[in-house]
């Protein structure tokens, strides 16, 4: 993953986020080990911090995560959860869904976290909500149809979390082609070009924006 933050800025902040737990540390330790290269797609210290930070703030009692991989950030959102909290967690790939749910049965949440396999879009419309944070990391080209999936089924006050929004800066980069590239680009575009959704977007890691549906405004994601 290219830096889109300054290192040296990067590893300041992260001395100056309280350090991940001892279980948190296992996860990242094991999923660098067994998952290689792909264990950039997991959410990092201070992004895992943030998220825990979100579920707090908002008192959230139901999580929808789209996209497990390894289970650090929900376990991460997991700490910070209301009284009774719990999660759902779609994840289609099997090998990630044995390593999450191994992960999180060794953790203190065994009981808060469903890690659901198969198809996310299907698994959506099969749950009832309401949620009160939704947090989605998954493929590039389905970020549109997540959405539109997930906001009919969002409290009143909940909020929507997307990674990787900025794509390891190449947002910025009109050389850079690829189909995630271009996906997310596109995805950006529609969510700040719809008046029906309050968004912002953050430099947290690779890219986070938080989307909230807009007061008094009827909804018009949906094409």
């Amino acid at each position: 993953m290219t830096d889109i933050i300054d290192p040296t800025v990067e590893a300041y902040a992260t001395s100056h986020t309280s350090a991940p737990t001892a279980y948190l540390a296992e996860v990242d330790e094991r999923t660098r080990s067994e998952l290689g290269p792909l264990a950039g797609m997991m959410v990092g210290a201070i992004e895992g911090r943030f998220l825990e930070m979100l579920a707090f703030a908002t008192g959230a009692r139901r999580v929808l995560e789209i996209g497990t991989f390894s289970g650090y950030s929900a376990l991460s959102m997991a700490a910070g959860l209301g009284p009774g909290g719990r999660i759902t967690s779609c994840e289609l790939d099997p090998t990630h869904v044995a390593l999450s749910r191994e992960h999180i049965a060794a953790s203190p949440y065994a009981s808060s976290i469903e890690v659901v396999e198969g198809p996310a879009i299907e698994t959506i419309g099969r749950l009832d909500g309401p949620f009160d944070l939704v947090f989605i990391d998954a493929d590039k080209g389905g970020y549109p149809a997540y959405l539109d999936a997930v906001l009919p089924k969002l409290a009143p006050g909940g909020l929507v979390a997307v990674d990787n929004t900025l794509w390891h800066g190449s947002v910025v980069d009109a050389t850079d082609t690829s189909d995630d590239a271009q996906a997310v680009r596109a995805f950006n575009d529609r969510v700040v070009g719809d008046p029906a959704l309050v968004c912002v977007q953050l430099t947290v890691r690779d890219g986070v924006t938080l989307i909230r549906r807009a007061r008094d405004a009827a909804h018009s994601w949906a094409r």
